[in-house]
């Protein structure tokens, strides 16, 4: 059986084992850096509690300057929003408006009883508490749990809205109803579109001279202001739901 000559210079045998140990390093290096990445691809599955985000929109208004087209004056909204996520389908979400309303009784067909026509302009503030029902499983990873990227959602609440017409300031109560739907740019940064319908107990969110103009009492389905607000928003995902275990509620 040949043998390889020990000399000062490297024989080919040498160099076909020096091969050899390169590959096999190379091999346990590489998979020394799966290893590394693999943990590290579960941690960035891991799901979180919080949103937290701001949108931007156009609001619509319904009441006695604007009975029939809901964007015949359309307004600006801003919104600031954080969600509790409590799991794929449910969701809590506080959010703020700031915005603008209007209407003008001029482009309507209705004639008040005296002939005279409205117009009217607001500022409003609002503060509400939503629920979030996702049809689908919202999320990223996790195949056993059938989560999706996109997912459409109805939401339903109640507010507070403050607004001032002609200098004089009101308050009311409203109640939200809408869909929307949310999609995941990347495992904690998402994007919604959002339409909600807001009808406040009130009939002066226009203005004291628009508090029933036909002379028919305000109640609760009858002769009260609604508003909308349509929006885009963004929102980034924080505090994760289980830091140090395997187990998500």
């Amino acid at each position: 059986m040949a043998r390889c000559a020990r000399t000062p210079h490297l024989h080919p045998c040498d160099l076909t084992r020096t091969d050899t140990v390169s590959r096999l390093t190379l091999i346990s290096i590489t998979f020394a850096f799966l290893l590394f990445l693999f943990p590290q691809r579960l941690k960035a599955q891991e799901d979180y509690r919080f949103d937290i985000g701001g949108g931007v929109g156009m609001t619509g208004y319904l009441g006695d300057a604007n009975t029939a087209n809901l964007w015949g004056n359309p307004g600006w909204d801003l919104e600031l929003l954080f969600r509790y996520m409590a799991n794929p389908r449910w969701a809590f979400k506080t959010n703020f408006y700031t915005g603008s309303l209007s209407g003008d009784s001029s482009k309507m067909t209705n004639v008040f009883p005296g002939g005279e026509t409205y117009k009217f302009s607001t500022n409003f503030y609002e503060l509400g508490e939503m629920v979030e029902f996702n049809f689908f499983n919202y999320g990223m990873g996790e195949t056993y749990r059938k989560l999706k990227r996109i997912s459409p959602y109805i939401a339903a609440g109640v507010g507070l809205t403050l607004w001032s017409v002609d200098g004089k300031m009101g308050a009311a109560f409203n109640i939200p109803l809408g869909v929307g739907v949310k999609y995941k740019l990347s495992e904690r940064w998402n994007i919604g579109f959002e339409f909600l319908m807001k009808k406040t107990f009130t009939d002066r969110l226009d203005g004291e001279a628009l508090k029933d103009p036909y002379g028919i009492k305000s109640s609760f389905m009858k002769n009260t202001d609604w508003y909308s607000t349509m929006s885009i928003t963004i929102s980034y995902e924080f505090s994760k739901r289980c830091a140090v275990c395997n187990y998500k509620d």
